[in-house]
């Protein structure tokens, strides 16, 4: 059911769940529809009209359409048909059909907006479309009209191109079958094999002139149910509904028709019509589509019409019942795969009849047979249709003919000598194909064999489906061997065949044996699957290596989530049926023999393999054994309820790794939301919320298992069997082992834990033989006395796969012994001395003393003296079965046994007893196999002594685990009650000993005999049994093997070890937060030792001091930065606007507000005056960080050169100056030069002299007069000037050129104090904006201001400024002559509107460096008495008039008292009766500017807060150049703290009786300056009296820079956004993107937007974030930065309620912003490291 956004939001959708996804092409709203939804659900307005009696239309109302529209359609079929030519030699005639489309737009567009009027409108359109009659009479051709002939002439021409006929044009083919398929099955063979040979030429005949080929009619053979040849290539139009369908799809369904045919589905007489069209014209869709050049557009569009119609079910039963629906889908999907078939090479390459689907074709590579295999999935999940699907015999052949081309396709042949040349990668197409063409449908069929009553309908399947496995046997000529080095993945019909059986115990209480085929039968369907089975474990094994990495991919692929449920599940399924219904001897040796482990199954310590490397046996020897678990354990199909297994995946997939919501178990058949998903999902998970690493790295909200599951349920068998890569598993054991630890129930490295099964159904109690077999026993005793003597090629693994299923049998023992020997028979075991009977917990105490083995004449058992008496007795059998090339014989008195003899033996009985004659097949095949090639050594017969039975094996190896002697103690002896309670949880978890002693308790608990045995052998004291004898050959293997083994393991702990030390140095490097995260030398701190600073080059490795000649530099990043301009002087954040109400406007920004500044004082005064009274910056300003890094410069350069030649770069330029730190990696694109500083100096200057302030001034002003000298040719100037370079073309040119003479030096002198300005203010930013944490910062110990500021200023020192202009003097002498200025055209800037951090910056830079403690002190004494005096004038001017009056008599009585030019009332009311000369305070009074100021408190406080920037700033650069670290203190003590550490208070005062103009220090008297600088502005005033508030009102306090606000919900954001229009073009963007510094809307990689080759993302990011730019995708709810000419994809700060993420909003579930993650990318913009935290970058070429 799908609604529009619209009918959702008005409905009643609470607490429901549903997906929002954005339709590509338009859809039909089911909201109205009774057939598809309760009207409860119905939308406001849909829920009025089904209530009451719509009134009739007016007839002449409608009388003009009824007339107009017949002819208007026809018009448009004419156009159709004019257009439409038939391509020649299937070229593509796109470009035509593309104008013809064009062209008819308007009319489309038209017919879409009459089915918008209304129900009354489609109604007529309906009977206009429908109307046989109209039709006949306009487009037949037969009147007079030439025109109309002529049209219908091309009509017919089309339809005879497309393989289609009239139908009287035609005689009808195929005469109707009579007898439900009876001629099916005996054709089917030899049509398989004729359909491929007449392919060639009978496809291109079909497809171009429809003729009947030859070939054509052998296919109609091949899918002969009991239809006609005519569903495939008859079409007769009957109205103008069915020739404009098939003008559609001829045209390849364009848009706008997909969308009219839509619109029109509310009608209900048209819906009928239109689906019964749709289903007319099924086989024509299906050649259209098969010969587009854009099927995957195709293919959607054709879904979005099917799905409407084949949703609702009662149509679907409808036309499945009138058009014969069913039939004409499956003869057109066999048609659509009969195009592609070949000829299969399993098994028998040259006799094989056998055909299959090529997957390296377009048709399976593009998977064009979606769309019709998804209308068959669709329509098979309605009962009825599914029902009649189920019953017709017919069909269900066509369909088993259908999936047969599937059985075997993609066959994987070993490559044994060299590597394949060319990796076919068409493997995926054969999964898919698979998945979707035959297991899909066949899920879809098993939903609805749910009960009792569906029984027939699953005999039907499975007896078409076992007649379909039989003719497949035949065709590929199989016997009983499968073929060497060959394995194919694709068994759908075994698969089939398995999930019905399944289906049928389950739920349908079918009996199994009366489905089940005879014996013979289930040996060959066991084979295949089997050979899957020990495929896998070869490639696991390397074997398979030269095949390349594909062959691993579809291991991986088989078992994968999507997959597992259609394949692997089955399959094993089916071979557990098969195991408890065979031979269980015969079946356990066909395992190994499949495995080919058999060789290495011998007592003996050295063996040959024939079958197999020495290197490759142990990991196939562990393929078959945990196999063998496998099939035992597992019990997805054998009696567990869907409960169950859902809690069983899930906890196997939690225990491998956290999930996400959307993938704890991604099984095809259980999906999230299904009801029990969530329950079982709070049962046994914990839920985790999304956490951020120091990294910044997003991790989303994920499940972890609870306690107890670990404790009780994790099941390692579960997790072996759905592991993709083998890591996992020991990903899960890794898990495991930290609980066990962290809990304290284990310390040491346990093993995986024995978890208890469900019982099994009764149908399937044969398994249990599979465990209580002599076979099965034999080898097990083998192996435990293998890995006790320490034979070769056995590893813990073995082992554990040997106890497990001892384990295993001892769980499920057979209730009565005896009936096992009857049904068993005496003439089987009549030459088997190892055990006298099968069952496990008997068989376990019996001792075998001597077996014989055949060796290789150099073992050392061949020494050995057998026995006198037995020694005739064991030659005389072997010497009956010499045929084997490797045998292992036993003996009480040595008998044989041989695994493969036995399986021969149990094959031919078997046989024999179906057939006589099979037997002749296979007897020579079976000996000539097994002949042994002639490179096999010479064999002896040796006889070893053993006395061991399976108890004292498990004993001995319990002693040789532990490492003592006599390890192993019966519990029982001390405590009784263990008999009775066996289940004790110190066994449930543990190591090998554990799991020994558990399988000791449980074979004591079951029989009395055992716990004696077992108390018996421990009495024995008896020592580990040492290996017999070792030649030194073996002992040479061995130990190379255990060397080999300990040097793996040493490799894997140093790589450990290795990782997490880089792991740690990761995060330190990284770590932007955490101030002690700097390994690399601080440049500040290392400065302050005596002696010279010495720095350590990370290229070269040498340490030394930077000299002249060879300078070393810090690693920087210069980038330009607009974060300052977005402060804003509102504490609230500004909101994203999600109406159109809501706006933003930047007029209230930092940038903005400095703009208008700079602007107003250049248009009254002097452009170089202008350019020294602000900083700029704001925007575009340049940001210099560093990692802390240091390298020689010649180093760099060289290192750059190598960058070079190096091709592999990817995600930045080196062309550009980038690289990465050959340190830590942080990105960095330039070096600054580190200044040759001799720290010995530096203690100099920080003793306090005792000069007084006026020679301290004087000395200043002298050091300026002093001119800079230009620096002497060193390489140390020269990469100075080179990074001045670099600063400057870091940032945009609009940014540097304020002049209004371009090229101006001024400008390059603002440029370069605001440069250092802007670093300043963004580490006070860094800082939250105040200095009250004190210390150095992780902004201050990454700086780099100290060397910054030493090549800024010997750059600045270069413009001299001209003594009269040096405003220094202005702020310490008082001027002579007050009248030359204003004679000027443009005079300069009052001092009172300068700048005065500016100002500190440029009297700083342009002094001769280094620079003297007490000077600096100097200037800021100075500066401050400017800052405050404007603060005042500042103030003056808000306060109300009276309020002027009552400050400036308060003044005037103070001003004569001592501490006069120190109070700020004094000073107050000077500078009010000073301003009261001009026309300053005569404007009329502001009521914004209004401030209350009526107690001295307030005033004190505004005058603090004042200052306090100013002061930050200050401490910040003294800090920087002199070291020492910044004091913390409360916020309100923040001013005070600061002056003091500046040096402006003389002595500390107590708070309360403290004032900031405590702080003056004036040095020339107070009046006689204000007066100076009031002066100034009156003259101003009498020319601007309008301007001389404004500037004087600065405004000292911003709020930090922040991102806007984002809404709770994202729907809100996509639903205001993804229709708006673009401002610059007007259209709605493919891709709208909003900027989330600023809010403007823009067109992602929109070329509608693009100006000079500039996207308008790229575009954006320059203007508003000089380079960097943060955008929210809408479409995607992902975040996009752009960085300069890079660009990566953030992650989204949108989740959904379980803390995912979903980018391209392709799950559509609701979304909530997380603020965790906002401020994280808040935090990442503000502190410019984008670069270093997101490692994904590329390039963007301006195209975003």
């Amino acid at each position: 059911m799908s609604l529009c956004a619209e009918c959702f939001h008005q409905g009643e959708h609470a607490g429901h769940d549903y997906n929002m996804f954005r339709s590509q092409a338009g859809g039909a709203c089911d909201c109205g529809d009774s057939n598809v939804m309760r009207e409860a659900g119905f939308c406001k307005r849909h829920r009025i009209k089904s209530n009451s009696n719509v009134p009739c239309v007016p007839k002449d109302l409608l009388m003009m359409s009824e007339l107009v529209l017949p002819q208007f359609i026809f018009s448009l079929i004419q156009h159709l048909r004019e257009g439409y030519n038939e391509p020649a030699l299937d070229l593509p005639s796109e470009k035509d059909l593309h104008k013809i489309l064009q062209v008819l737009e308007p009319h489309v567009s038209f017919l879409e907006d009459l089915t918008k009027m209304g129900g009354a409108m489609r109604s007529v359109l309906t009977q206009v479309l429908t109307s046989q009659q109209f039709y006949k009479d306009l487009s037949s051709g037969v009147g007079e009209n030439a025109c109309a002939k002529k049209s219908h002439e091309k009509y017919l021409i089309a339809l005879k191109g497309s393989g289609l006929a009239f139908p009287e044009d035609k005689i009808a083919c195929g005469m109707q079958e009579q007898g439900a398929g009876t001629s099916t099955l005996p054709v089917q063979g030899l049509a398989g094999a004729t359909a491929t040979s007449g392919q060639g030429d009978s496809s291109d005949e079909e497809d171009q002139d429809g003729s009947q080929g030859v070939g054509k009619r052998k296919r109609v053979k091949l899918s002969s149910t009991t239809k006609d040849q005519s569903i495939m290539d008859v079409l007769k139009h009957k109205c103008f509904l069915e020739e404009l369908l098939f003008w559609t799809i001829k045209y390849e369904f364009p848009q706008k028709m997909v969308t009219f045919l839509l619109n029109m589905l509310p009608d209900q007489d048209y819906k009928i019509a239109f689906t019964k069209t749709f289903v007319q014209h099924y086989a024509f869709i299906m050649k259209t589509l098969k010969k587009s050049h854009e099927s995957d557009t195709m293919s959607n569009r054709i879904v979005h019409i099917s799905v409407q119609l084949f949703s609702n079910e009662e149509l679907a039963r409808q036309v499945t019942e009138e058009c014969q629906l069913l039939d004409i889908m499956v003869t057109v999907l066999l048609y659509m795969m009969e195009s592609c078939l070949i000829k299969s090479e399993l098994q028998d390459e040259e006799n094989s009849l056998h055909v299959v689907v090529n997957c390296g074709e377009a048709l399976l590579k593009n998977n064009t047979y979606w769309p019709l295999v998804s209308d068959f999935i669709n329509i098979l999940s309605h009962q009825s249709v599914a029902k009649k699907f189920l019953e017709d015999h017919g069909l269900l052949v066509t369909w088993m003919n259908f999936v047969s081309f599937f059985q075997g396709m993609n066959l994987n042949k070993r490559e044994l000598n060299e590597h394949v040349e060319f990796e076919s990668q068409t493997y995926y197409a054969a999964f898919a194909a698979e998945l979707e063409a035959c297991a899909q449908p066949m899920w879809g069929l098993l939903s609805h064999c749910k009960v009792r009553e569906t029984q027939e309908y699953t005999r039907n399947v499975v007896r078409y489906c076992l007649e379909a496995l039989q003719d497949w046997f035949d065709a590929i000529n199989f016997v009983d061997e499968p073929a060497p080095n060959q394995v194919t993945f694709h068994l759908p019909l075994h698969r089939y065949f398995a999930m019905f059986l399944s289906k049928a115990v389950k739920c349908q209480e079918l009996d199994l044996d009366t489905i089940l085929p005879d014996q013979e039968m289930l040996m060959k369907l066991m084979i295949h699957p089997l050979q899957i089975q020990a495929s896998l474990s070869e490639i696991h094994s390397n074997m398979w290596v030269r095949n390349g990495l594909q062959i691993k991919g579809q291991a991986m692929t088989y078992v994968q989530s999507h997959f597992c449920n259609s394949m692997i599940d089955p399959d094993i399924y089916l071979l557990q049926v098969c195991a408890s219904r065979l031979d269980p001897d015969y079946f356990i040796s066909s395992v190994f023999e499949r495995f080919k482990v058999v060789d290495l199954l011998t007592m003996a310590s050295q063996h040959q393999n024939t079958v197999l490397d020495s290197e490759h046996e142990r990991s196939m020897l562990e393929g078959a054994l945990t196999f063998l678990v496998l099939l035992l354990s597992l019990r997805l199909h054998l009696g567990m309820t869907d409960d169950e297994i859902l809690r069983a995946e899930m906890v196997a997939q939690l225990c491998m790794n956290d999930r996400t919501h959307k993938n704890p178990n991604p099984k095809s058949g259980i999906i999230p939301g299904s009801l029990s998903f969530e329950s079982v999902l709070s049962a046994v998970a914990d839920f985790k919320a999304p956490v951020f690493e120091p990294g910044g790295s997003m991790q989303q909200g994920m499940y972890t298992p609870k306690a107890e599951v670990w404790d009780k349920e994790f099941d390692p068998v579960m997790v072996i069997l759905r592991t993709v890569y083998r890591r996992d598993v020991q990903s899960a054991m890794d898990r495991y082992t930290a609980f066990l630890k962290q809990s304290g129930k284990f310390p040491g490295n346990p093993w995986p834990p024995y978890k208890k099964r469900t019982p099994l159904h009764p149908s399937y109690k044969g398994l249990i033989k599979l465990l209580h077999c002599k076979t099965l026993h034999i080898v097990l005793f083998t192996l435990l006395y293998k890995i006790l003597m320490d034979h070769q090629n056995l590893s813990e693994h073995v082992l554990c796969m040997v106890l497990y299923l001892i384990e295993l049998g001892l769980e499920n023992s057979p209730e009565q012994e005896s009936d096992e020997e009857e049904s068993a028979g005496g003439q089987e075991r009549c030459h088997d001395s190892w055990f006298p009977g099968s069952n496990l917990v008997s068989n376990m105490r019996h001792f075998i003393n001597y077996v014989r083995v055949r060796v290789p004449e150099t073992a050392p058992e061949v020494k050995r003296e057998p026995p006198a008496s037995t020694s005739s007795d064991g030659l005389a059998s072997s010497q009956s079965s010499r045929r084997k090339s490797l045998q292992r014989e036993n003996s009480g008195t040595a008998q044989v046994f041989s695994l493969v003899a036995e399986r021969r033996k149990k094959f031919q009985e078997i046989i024999n007893r179906n057939t006589s004659e099979a037997n002749q097949v296979v007897r020579p095949k079976t000996s000539m196999k097994w002949s042994a090639p002639g490179a096999t050594p010479q064999l002896t017969t040796a006889i070893l002594e053993v006395k061991e039975s399976i108890l004292s094996l498990l004993i001995k190896l319990h002693h040789k685990l532990s490492g003592k002697q006599n390890s192993y103690y019966p519990p029982w002896l001390d405590d009784v009650d263990v008999l009775i309670h066996p289940e004790i949880p110190r066994y449930s978890h543990g190591d090998g000993m554990t799991a020994v002693e558990r399988i000791l308790l449980k074979a004591a608990v079951q029989s009395r005999l055992n716990k004696r045995i077992i108390e018996e052998i421990c009495r024995k004291v008896t020592p580990p049994v040492p290996p017999k004898k070792i030649s030194s050959a073996e002992k040479k293997t061995l130990d190379k093997e255990e060397r080999r083994q300990k040097a793996r393991e040493r490799q894997q702990k140093l790589l450990a070890e290795f990782a997490s030390r880089q792991k740690s140095f990761m995060e330190t490097a990284m770590d932007v937060e955490s101030p002690d995260a700097d390994i690399a030398m601080e440049v500040a701190t290392s400065e302050q030792h005596v002696s010279e600073a010495i720095y350590d080059c990370v290229i070269c490795g040498q340490s030394g001091p930077s000299t002249e000649e060879r300078p070393t530099g810090l690693v920087v990043l210069l980038q330009a930065s607009s974060v300052l301009g977005q402060c804003r002087n509102s504490t609230e954040p500004k909101k994203l606007p999600t109406t159109e109400e809501e706006q933003i406007y930047p007029w209230d920004t930092c940038a903005a507000l400095h703009d208008v500044r700079l602007t107003t004082l250049q248009r009254y005064f002097k452009d170089s005056s202008c350019l020294q009274a602000v900083s700029i910056g704001w925007e575009g300003g340049v940001y210099v960080q560093t990692c802390g890094h240091t390298l020689h410069i010649d180093c760099h350069k060289s290192y750059m050169e190598s960058l070079r030649n190096d091709q592999v770069l990817q995600g930045f330029s080196v062309d550009k100056g980038e690289f990465t730190c050959p340190l830590c990696r942080q990105f960095a694109n330039s070096v600054l030069p580190c200044y040759p500083g001799n720290n010995v100096e530096r203690s100099l200057w920080q003793s306090h002299s005792n000069k007084c302030m006026q020679e301290l001034v004087q000395e200043v002003e002298d050091l300026q007069e002093q001119l800079g000298t230009f620096p002497s040719e060193t390489n140390l100037s020269k990469e100075m000037e080179s990074v001045m370079k670099d600063i400057k073309s870091t940032t945009q040119k609009k940014y540097t050129d304020y002049s209004k003479s371009p090229g101006s030096p001024d400008n390059d002198f603002l440029f370069m104090y605001s440069v250092a300005r802007t670093n300043l203010e963004l580490e006070l930013v860094h800082r939250g904006g105040n200095l009250c944490s004190g210390g150095a910062s992780t902004a201050g110990k990454r700086s780099c201001l100290n060397q910054l500021f030493h090549v800024l200023a010997m750059h600045m020192r270069l413009y001299s400024i001209d003594s009269a202009y040096n405003p220094w003097r202005k702020l310490t002498q008082p001027m002579q002559d007050k009248n030359s200025e204003l004679s000027e055209e443009q005079p300069e800037v009052p001092v009172l509107y300068r700048d005065v951090s500016s100002l500190l910056l440029i009297q700083i830079l342009t002094m001769p460096q280094p620079l003297h403690k007490e000077h600096f002190t100097c200037i800021i004494k100075v500066l401050f008495t400017l800052l405050y005096t404007q603060g005042l004038a500042a103030l003056s001017v808000k306060c109300s008039a009276e309020d002027r009056t009552a400050w400036k008599e308060s003044g005037d009585l103070k001003k004569n008292t001592s501490s006069g030019e120190k109070s700020w009332e004094v000073l107050l009311g000077h500078v009010i009766s000073e301003l009261s000369k001009g026309k300053i305070y005569e404007e009329g009074e502001t009521e914004e500017l209004r401030v209350v100021l009526v107690n001295p408190d307030s005033v004190e406080c505004y005058l603090q807060q004042f200052c306090l920037p100013f002061l930050r700033i200050t401490s910040l650069l003294q800090h920087h150049l002199f070291g020492g670290d910044l004091p913390s203190c409360q916020e309100d003590e923040e001013f005070t703290v600061l002056a003091s550490c500046l040096g402006l208070l003389p002595s500390f005062q107590s708070a309360h009786q403290f004032t900031s103009a405590s702080c003056l220090d004036w040095p020339v008297p107070a009046f006689d300056m204000v007066s100076q600088w009031c002066s100034e502005l009156v003259s101003f005033a009498d020319k601007h009296p309008d301007q001389v508030k404004a500037l004087l009102i600065q405004e000292p306090k911003w709020d930090l820079p922040r991102l806007l606000q984002l809404p709770e919900n994202y729907n809100t954001i996509f639903q205001y956004y993804h229709r708006k229009t673009c401002t610059v073009c007007t259209k709605v963007p493919k891709d709208p993107a909003v900027c989330l510094v600023c809010g403007t809307f823009v067109c992602l990689k929109g070329l509608c937007c693009k100006q000079q080759s500039y996207c308008e993302c790229v575009l954006h990011s320059q203007n508003c974030g000089a380079g960097t730019g943060i955008f929210l995708l809408i479409n995607a709810s992902v975040i996009i930065i752009i960085r300069g000419h890079r660009f990566c994809l953030w992650g989204s700060v949108y989740l959904d309620a379980h803390g995912e993420e979903d980018r391209d909003l392709r799950r559509g579930k609701p979304l909530y912003i997380c603020k965790e993650r906002y401020k994280v990318l808040e935090q990442q913009w503000v502190s410019h490291t984008f670069d270093h935290i997101n490692k994904r970058w590329g390039p963007h070429y301006n195209g975003l």
